[in-house]
């Protein structure tokens, strides 16, 4: 045997020394023979995802994040082309300058009428003084009596015309107010803090409302779905304690808690069981991965990975060495 062939034929019982240790550890490490007071079943860890789309339809001007960025909530990760709408706005900021000016000048004319009704009632006084003593025509009064009241109507047309420029300027800058959240709806804003999982458009598509420019996957909320035989799911109660075990992370079980238990029983599904396991009824349960864990240790568990859910029915059940929690 020569020593090229003798150095591959001892490299590939490494290979498979080291595969076999794998697996060893993988099997040691997973919970098999749960202890009394728990109940597992196999799953698949998944994460919340959310579509960063648009209200309206426009051009895409930017979009600044790649498959696999990070984005913090809040941050602009797009904008759409809003040359009309910001002309539109410095128009509709114009008309509101113009109709405050006219606010100005009806206000002025409302307070002349005003001044014009007081003078019109100091004089219909004076006559009706006058015309009680005989020094003048009782035509007099009359015209002085028209007087007043053609200045009461002055001023309440005066009052109706300031009511309506008021409106006016309401109007024109409600308008403002529309164009303004328009616009500002042409940025695109991550609503969640998480990694960009697709990038669906390109800087000079049209999008239409409601169209997709990135989909986020938010790590911070991840959950594994698992179904359990009617005697354990009758057991399990909101709130309690879980662990989840990734295939991939057999030595870190992760904290969880049940968010959801089916209220009904239904088949497994066939993806999930084989066909034995699918004939009985079971429920669905979810187990929602702690938030603090996957902050700290985020992008170790991603979401696809299988594995095991872990469910304590008893609450004074210790849990198995394999499944304490680190630092505990």
């Amino acid at each position: 045997m020569s020593l090229a062939r003798s150095g591959r034929v001892v490299l590939g019982v490494v290979v498979v020394a080291l595969l076999a240790a794998g697996a060893v550890y993988v099997v040691q490490h997973r919970p098999g023979g749960l202890p009394a007071g728990f109940a597992s079943g196999n799953g698949r860890l998944e994460a919340v995802e959310v579509d960063v789309a648009t209200k309206m339809a426009g051009r895409l001007a930017e979009l600044g994040p790649r498959e696999g960025d990070w984005v913090e909530v809040g941050a602009v990760v797009a904008r759409l082309d809003a040359d009309d709408l910001r002309a539109q706005l410095r128009a509709a900021e114009a008309q509101v300058v113009q109709a405050r000016r006219a606010v100005d000048e009806t206000r002025a004319g409302a307070r002349k009428s005003k001044a014009d009704a007081a003078l019109a009632g100091k004089t219909l006084q004076r006559s009706e003084e006058l015309v009680g003593r005989g020094f003048i025509s009782r035509n007099k009064l009359d015209t002085d009596q028209t007087g007043m009241e053609g200045a009461m109507a002055g001023m309440a047309q005066a009052q109706s015309r300031l009511a309506g420029a008021d409106a006016a300027v309401a109007t024109a800058q409600a308008r403002v107010d529309s164009l303004q959240a328009t616009l500002n709806d042409t940025s695109l804003k991550a609503p969640i803090s998480g990694r960009v999982l697709y990038r669906l458009a390109e800087p000079g598509e049209v999008l239409a409302a409601g169209g997709k420019a990135l989909t986020l996957v938010d790590l911070s909320d991840m959950f594994m779905t698992l179904y359990l035989p009617t005697d354990k799911a009758g057991l399990v109660v909101l709130g309690s304690e879980a662990r989840i075990v990734l295939d991939a992370l057999p030595g870190e079980p992760i904290p969880a808690t049940v968010s959801f238990v089916a209220p009904k029983a239904q088949f497994t599904p066939r993806e999930v069981e084989t066909r034995t396991e699918r004939e009985k009824l079971m429920f669905r349960i979810k187990l929602k991965a702690d938030p603090a864990w996957l902050a700290a240790h985020r992008d170790l568990a991603k979401g696809g990975m299988p594995g095991i859910g872990v469910v304590r029915l008893d609450a004074g059940a210790p849990w198995p060495s394999t499944l304490q929690l680190k630092g505990q």
